[in-house]
């Protein structure tokens, strides 16, 4: 995407007016200071594991909704979600010697850490200790003792990088990161592997170099049905290489020679008989379409040809009617609607989710819409949104959607406290229209 295109593309921006073997951290690791106004006098110590719930507790993005988990942490002795977490940052510089600590309380220490950064934005409480505890991060993803605590240092890496961004650690975890998402066996590693390797490339310091370099690791990933990682055929480990690939995607100024290179791969993957990655692919072409357009406004050019477009088409037309029984019913309804999606974006030039579906206005009533076309029919357009209180954001590009799939994974139900509050998140929205929404009235 060029620099022209993204300028015009923001121009638009809307005013979004397990305890440790010590109770005490070593002298020599640096200590985070507490948070303004919290409770003086907390305990400097680690409390009992038990303390922060229960392992099970913390498996998944949204095992509390946001509500709940917004009270929830601030726990069961009056303590503040800011001392959970400086307590968890001084048990986890405590755990450097993983000989003095079981492999459950690392697990469960990353665990608690992790669940506190989805819901709560802490930069001010990580800035004074990155330098220790993203080098504890890596040493658990490198050499950690079992596939749960690597997948956990591998969240809460990725967490903390895009809570704080750093500009020099991408070079020291790139080589770990890579490592373990090819020679780990457990998908579920590989999985938070890709997704730590997209965060770190753009907010630990890596270049445009390295960005294109991670571009075209991930696609080798698409292009060999994940084998390149040892996950053969394994649709959840080549999903999130194409989400991973779209993401970065948004970050690179021309996609002429990425995007050229990668329109065959994802041409492949519409034949998938996954249904998320079938759809994943389509949307990444839909990307690439959107990109193109771009491009050919700008110089009269498109880097997608018209034999490659046609070769598209046919094959999304072919996927509409596909009764296959190769993919479950719950599947097929997720293929149709999604490529419902990409086919008219394609055809009209629009972002996913618009709807042409509408309703002739009538003068007597009145009413908005989103488009009139023919002399007053309404089409409802974009319905693909992201709802915060009184207000929603617009997903009405591809580039957008490709953000924002990323970012509802990582963050899960914490991600409106990160819109409102962690500039990095925010950022990644710069653009997007919101819809304001009245207020209830309330009868009396």
């Amino acid at each position: 995407m060029s620099k022209k295109a993204r300028a015009k593309r923001e121009a638009g921006l809307s005013p979004f007016q397990s305890p440790s073997a010590s109770g005490a951290p070593s002298p020599a690791v640096s200590q985070p200071s507490s948070r303004p106004g919290s409770r003086p006098g907390s305990r400097p110590s680690s409390r009992p594991a038990s303390h922060y719930g229960s392992d099970d507790e913390f498996e998944g993005d949204d095992y509390l909704g946001f509500e709940d988990s917004a009270s929830a942490s601030s726990g069961e002795e009056g303590l503040t979600w800011a001392d959970r977490l400086l307590d968890l940052i001084r048990e986890l510089q405590g755990h450097k010697d993983q000989k003095r600590t079981s492999v459950q309380d690392r697990e469960l220490a990353l665990a608690g850490y992790s669940h506190i950064l989805r819901h709560h934005y802490a930069e001010e409480h990580l800035s004074s200790v990155l330098d220790d505890i993203l080098p504890t991060f890596l040493k658990q993803i490198r050499a950690g003792r079992s596939n749960k605590e690597r997948a956990r240092a591998l969240q809460a890496f990725t967490l903390t990088l895009l809570t704080c961004p750093s500009d020099k650690d991408y070079e020291q975890a790139i080589s770990a990161l890579k490592t373990v998402c090819e020679d780990v066996e457990d998908n579920n590693v590989k999985i938070d592997a890709i997704h730590a390797l997209c965060v770190a490339v753009i907010y630990g310091g890596g270049n445009n170099a390295a960005t294109e370099e991670l571009l075209d690791f991930f696609l080798e990933i698409v292009s060999t049905d994940g084998d390149s990682v040892r996950a053969p055929d394994d649709g959840s480990v080549v999903t999130a290489a194409l989400q991973a690939w779209a993401f970065l995607a948004t970050h690179v100024d021309d996609l002429t020679v990425k995007g050229e290179e990668a329109v065959e791969s994802f041409l492949d993957q519409l034949d998938s008989a996954d249904s998320d990655v079938k759809v994943n692919a389509g949307a990444n072409l839909a990307l690439l379409f959107e990109a193109a357009r771009e491009q050919e406004e700008e110089t009269g050019q498109s880097f997608i040809t018209a034999y490659n477009q046609h070769r598209i088409m046919t094959q999304m037309a072919k996927i509409m009617r596909d009764s296959s029984k190769t993919i479950s019913k719950k599947g097929r309804r997720h293929v149709r609607t999604n490529f419902s999606s990409i086919v008219t974006s394609v055809e009209r030039g629009k972002g996913p989710g618009y709807s042409t579906a509408g309703r002739w206005g009538n003068p007597h009533t009145g009413g908005t819409a989103e488009e009139e076309i023919d002399g007053g029919f309404a089409e409802f357009g974009y319905r693909e949104k992201i709802r915060l209180p009184n207000r929603w954001i617009v997903i009405n590009t591809w580039f957008l959607r490709a953000r924002a799939e990323l970012l509802k994974t990582l963050l899960g139900g914490g991600l409106l406290v990160h819109y409102e509050e962690n500039p990095t998140v925010r950022e990644l929205f710069r653009g997007a229209d919101v819809e304001f929404t009245p207020a209830k009235k309330f009868r009396k």
